[in-house]
């Protein structure tokens, strides 16, 4: 039986055993992964896939396939080494970002009537299952410079009913947390950390999401590392909660309390903040936390290679007063680099990021401002908010989204590619500047 409570078949060595797995991959299948994986064409990469193939063929002869799937070895040894990395013992993997968030949420009790403090700025998985139960969004404007959410903005924005703050480290730029933790308990308040972008990231010597009582990376597919294209882990500094974040990821199936009568295990909801609630069901694969568990181990020098990226580009553009280049952190701030942070001043620049952006795609440079004001999207104003009036409270926001900041790729970049981009960027600002 599976030490992370998931409960798929797995009776052992018996004469009639139940197999956990129903259908296993054989060599063709495995093939097919293979060349999905390592993508080619040409006469020398079928004459190398084929010649795989036959290996693989062998192999199939003399190997057995894995007895689970989902949710074993694989899962907590992803666990492990997420653990070690981070300095804490409660990484539990889920299926994604999203579903290590509406564990905090459900633990927090937030109901219609609650309100929860979200950056203004920040992917919609931030606020989905707030929005979704009914609670009031509360958007808290963004710091000009680094674009995490403001605290000052939040101390005015807290209110008897705010339930939750949920800083987002965009970009993987650390938010400065101390203040907002201090107002989390001066006033009861639970902290979220959107830590998606920030695997790796640190604040005055401790890795994002080992600060707030509750974080969530992402290993969605452009993420500095991934879980073979989804996956997420959610952490927590609440004492206790953290083997409680396992039950909580299987619909609570219970091994450690009585079972019911003549069955295996009971099912027990989840103990919150306040009250109980019921778990639902985030499993991830056992080939999700294989992969994650290879890619954590060379995390740092993947952020060191962003690091590397980011300095060249600030070496380019520190020439020009117009162009405002990424805050590379120091003692107390490293990031993790998933981002460069691109503004301009417009009055310098002679115009907007609107016509920056568009000058750099006429130049074949991909940009992507991440990500537009929460508040304009249809899904918060059909739910009853007013986005002019949320504009009003999240001036920064309005500014540097609508005439400041994009961002540029920092990876998977040749010298030449990234050489490119920063002549592109000066040269576009020249011609702003020049009034073409």
């Amino acid at each position: 039986m599976s030490n992370n409570t998931d409960f798929r078949y797995n009776t052992g060595a018996t004469k009639v055993p139940w197999a956990a797995v129903g259908e296993n991959y054989n060599a063709a299948d495995l093939m097919e992964v293979i060349s999905f994986l390592m993508q080619g064409d040409g006469p020398e990469y079928e004459q190398a896939i084929n010649a795989v193939y036959e290996q693989v063929k062998k192999l199939d002869a003399v190997s057995t396939p894995p007895g689970k799937l989902t949710t074993d070895k694989q899962v907590a040894a992803a666990e492990a080494a997420c653990n070690e990395y981070l300095g804490t013992d409660s990484s539990t993997f889920v299926t994604n970002c999203t579903a290590g968030f509406e564990i905090a949420y459900k633990y927090a009790g937030i109901k219609e009537g609650d309100e929860v403090i979200v950056p203004a700025i920040t992917f919609v998985a931030t606020m989905a299952y707030p929005l979704a139960v009914g609670a009031k969004l509360v958007f808290a404007d963004v710091d000009p410079r680094t674009l995490n959410m403001d605290p000052a903005d939040v101390a005015r924005k807290i209110t008897p009913k705010t339930k939750m703050i949920v800083p987002v480290h965009i970009g993987g730029y650390p938010v400065d947390l101390d203040p907002i933790i201090e107002l989390a308990r001066e006033h009861n308040i639970l902290v979220l950390e959107d830590a998606a972008h920030a695997f790796g990231a640190e604040y005055k010597g401790k890795k994002i999401g080992t600060i707030g009582d509750f974080a969530a990376y992402s290993f969605h597919e452009v993420k500095n590392i991934t879980s073979f294209g989804e996956g997420g882990i959610v952490t927590t500094t609440i004492p206790g909660f953290g083997a409680d974040m396992k039950r909580a990821r299987f619909l609570g199936l219970d091994f450690g309390t009585t079972p019911i009568k003549d069955w295996l295990y009971n099912v027990t909801p989840i103990q919150g903040k306040e009250k109980p609630f019921v778990a639902l069901n985030y499993s991830p694969t056992e080939i999700q936390g294989l992969g994650l568990r290879l890619q954590v181990a060379r995390n740092e020098e993947i952020i060191a290679q962003r690091r590397r990226a980011a300095e060249y580009l600030n070496s380019r553009f520190e020439g020009n007063p117009a162009i405002i280049p990424q805050d590379l952190g120091n003692d107390d701030i490293k990031p993790t680099f998933h981002l460069y942070l691109l503004q301009i001043d417009p009055a310098l620049a002679g115009g907007d990021v609107q016509t920056l952006k568009k000058k750099l795609e006429e130049k074949s440079v991909t940009t992507i401002p991440h990500f537009g004001p929460l508040y304009r999207f249809r899904v918060v104003t059909e739910m009853g908010y007013d986005p002019e009036e949320m504009a009003k409270t999240c001036p920064n926001c309005e500014e540097v989204f609508y005439k400041r900041f994009t961002h540029l790729p920092l990876y998977g970049l040749s010298d030449e590619q990234l050489e490119y981009m920063a002549d592109a960027v000066l040269e576009a600002v020249a011609e702003m500047q020049a009034g073409k």
